[in-house]
């Protein structure tokens, strides 16, 4: 009995509509079709994590017709499955000819000529776009528990989590849909997470850093980013409070979906952390603060909800063993990560804890943000040891010279055209930035 050619199509969607049935269609005519599936760390190196993890997508599509086979694609590029398989042909639909996935299409090509295997390429189905479904229905399930849980997950498929500061509905929606397209690696670039700082929140509020923002109107600016975003929420938290209150506090953000809180070892009026020793800072005595870390992790109801220690050893002065011996008093109390903050351009103390830290922990979370030593790149943050990288007050910074910039211009004018036409997106822009319903 003559064997069926192999078929092999490449899939990633957890949305199946028509346009996927016609791919698997047009291939089961030519033969056995096998769905090379992307896994959720594949899907994560490129683009937003899928809605469903792949042992439901798996089990979607082995219940498909005319599917034979599920196999697992564990990276974007192809080539270590064909040459495994050796597929007669691979069918892709013709929408990959521009853009990112272009470099992809060549490769199989390329790879598929060892055997003459042929690439057959579907016409696109038009009027249907998984990306604008898989946006909208992350909308519909955008519920607390959903949102909650994003950030462990995105912990477990990527390198690292890279997070923008949002201090309002606008900021959190950049952080939502900004991207770049990086044409060398046939990848997409996001934003994972959003970091709302106390420092970002205070001064859009126009008040001072220094706790004087209290936490009803905190949890207020995060129910305002909530209502048009999905991203996963790590909340600049402060020293907790009272440890009495911080409970509360955990609670509180539980319930509403907030992925994490980052609290710091420090006592008495707030001073920012950037001021170094230019300013009083005094640090919590360890046992304390590791109290209150167990206080929280014994109130919150999931095992979703995290919470990070942040350590201000090398902000007070003191040194990389100060701030090792304080992380091991943490850990042992519960916190589920460790920010590691200086004020020094250098960053070589930054990594020296890094390195000293891994010698005891290979998997807690080192989270980083590198305002000060900002020369060194995500990448080379993450070689060394940091698993989220935040960037914690770039759309603050670059928005207000931007704003004092056209009200200038307009006091120099005395008139609005000039500001209007050189630094101002339009009137219309600004109507369709933000849709009536999602």
């Amino acid at each position: 009995m003559k064997e069926n050619k192999k078929v092999y199509i490449a899939m990633s969607a957890d949305i199946i509509h028509s346009g996927h049935i016609n791919v698997i269609e047009e291939g089961a005519k030519l033969g056995d079709v096998i769905i090379g599936l992307l896994t959720d760390e594949a899907i994560a190196s490129y683009k937003r994590l899928p809605l469903l993890d792949y042992d439901t997508r798996k089990k979607i599509f082995e219940n498909i017709k005319n599917v034979k086979e599920v196999v697992k694609q564990d990276t974007l590029d192809y080539t270590k499955n064909l040459k495994k398989i050796k597929p007669d042909y691979v069918v892709h639909g013709d929408d990959w000819k521009v853009g990112v996935q272009s470099l992809i299409r060549e490769k199989v090509i390329e790879t598929l000529k060892e055997w003459n295997g042929k690439l057959v390429e579907v016409p696109y189905t038009k009027g249907i776009s998984s990306t604008e479904l898989a946006s909208k229905y992350r909308y519909l399930i955008n519920t607390p528990s959903n949102r909650l849980s994003r950030l462990r997950k995105l912990l477990k498929v990527k390198p690292y989590i890279r997070a923008l500061d949002a201090s309002n509905g606008l900021t959190g929606l950049i952080i939502e849909n900004v991207k770049y397209d990086e044409p060398e690696t046939a990848t997409s670039k996001e934003f994972d997470a959003m970091w709302i700082s106390s420092l970002c929140d205070s001064t859009f509020k126009g008040k001072p850093d220094i706790e004087l923002v209290d936490l009803t109107s905190r949890l207020n600016t995060i129910n305002e980013i909530m209502e048009v975003t999905t991203k996963p929420i790590i909340l600049d938290g402060d020293t907790g409070g009272k440890t009495e209150h911080f409970v509360y506090t955990v609670k509180s953000l539980e319930r509403m979906g907030v992925s994490a809180i980052i609290i710091e070892d420090k006592i008495g009026l707030k001073k920012n952390s950037l001021f170094g020793t230019d300013a009083v800072q005094t640090l919590d005595d360890p046992s304390h603060f590791a109290a209150k870390i167990h206080a929280g992790k014994q109130a919150q109801v999931t095992r979703d909800f995290m919470i990070f220690a942040r350590i201000e050893s090398l902000i007070a002065g003191l040194d990389v063993a100060d701030a090792i011996m304080r992380a091991k008093e943490y850990i042992k109390a519960g916190a589920d990560g460790i920010m590691i903050h200086s004020k020094e351009k250098s960053g070589e103390d930054i990594l020296e804890f890094m390195k000293e830290f891994r010698k005891f922990s290979k998997t807690i979370p080192i989270i980083l943000v590198p305002t000060t030593y900002n020369q060194y790149t995500e990448e080379e943050l993450n070689k060394a040891g940091a698993n989220i990288i935040i960037h914690a007050n770039h759309l603050l910074r670059s928005a207000y010279p931007a704003m004092v910039k056209t009200a200038k211009r307009i006091l120099e004018t005395g008139r609005s055209m000039e500001a209007s036409e050189e630094n101002c997106m339009s009137i219309k822009e600004i109507l369709n930035l933000i849709p009536e319903e999602k």
